[in-house]
């Protein structure tokens, strides 16, 4: 297997994948660490490109599955170099993983569908808290729309903590092809329902109906729901608060309104 022990131009292309948007757009692919995030990759059958470990260290049994079965190209490299490739002190592993397509077909609709919206995310963080609740509640995908923060960001893919890999994710540059998305959806015969989230909603969370097919639509953490979506949401929704408190961080209104369709649900 290939050896690298010094800063080549492979090794640039990978360290380029944790810092540069454009580079990882371009590449189709994104660093993934941790054991979690790796063996969901691996099981979901994401295309695993490279499998880069410590050249000085011998693999765990975790680590040779990993490299016999992610059908993916094994790299030693040296161990300071890996090092700068993850936040974890001794990473054992760091997979280079392919994107998959921006296509909305990859997420499946029915009666029962949970689905949300992240509009022009600021925060990669924020993605990934998102994912993992809509992976935690039964959603059904995230579409972030607009310019924003990169759901393949090492900090989005960290947070979630793996369910990125089980959650389908797609990019897109507005609000306006998910809504001729949500129009072919009802004239397929889903009735799914568009409700944005904003503290000055006309109605309770809790009030409504969460129980049929909807995808929930969470607007960017400093300014909120843009006009496009505004306008598009077939109802605006509220969740109360108290205390000093004047809204609740975008990733945290998200999974409360994920919550509570899931209870309804549960409870229907």
């Amino acid at each position: 297997m290939p050896r690298i022990s010094r800063p080549n131009a492979r090794f640039q292309q990978w360290e380029a994948l944790l810092r540069n948007r454009n580079r990882r757009q371009r590449a189709g692919e994104f660093l993934v660490q941790g054991v979690r995030p790796i063996s969901l990759a691996v099981e979901r059958g994401w295309p695993i490109r490279t499998v880069l470990y410590d050249a000085e260290r011998s693999l765990s049994q975790w680590g040779a599955r990993v490299l016999e079965r992610s059908g993916g190209e094994g790299v030693a490299i040296a161990p300071e170099l890996l090092r700068q490739l993850s936040d974890k002190d001794q990473p054992e592993l760091v997979a280079v993983v392919g994107m998959p397509d921006d296509r909305l077909s990859r997420i499946s609709v029915g009666s029962s569908f949970l689905g949300m919206v992240f509009d022009r995310p600021s925060l990669p963080g924020n993605i990934g808290t998102i994912v993992r609740s809509l992976d935690a509640f039964g959603g059904s995908g995230l579409i972030v729309t607009g310019h924003g923060a990169d759901p393949y960001d090492p900090k989005s893919v960290r947070s979630s903590t793996g369910s990125l890999f089980a959650v389908p994710i797609v990019r897109l540059p507005s609000h306006q092809p998910v809504l001729s998305w949500v129009r072919e959806q009802r004239a397929h015969g889903v009735s799914l329902t568009v409700i944005g989230t904003d503290e000055n909603g006309a109605d309770d969370i809790a009030d409504l109906d969460l129980t049929g097919p909807i995808l929930l639509v969470t607007g960017n953490e400093t300014t909120g729901l843009s006009t496009g979506w505004r306008e598009a949401c077939d109802v605006m929704a509220r969740i109360p608060i108290g205390g000093a408190a004047s809204s609740l961080n975008a990733a945290s209104a998200a999974t409360v309104a994920l919550y509570e369709a899931a209870r309804q649900r549960g409870r229907s």
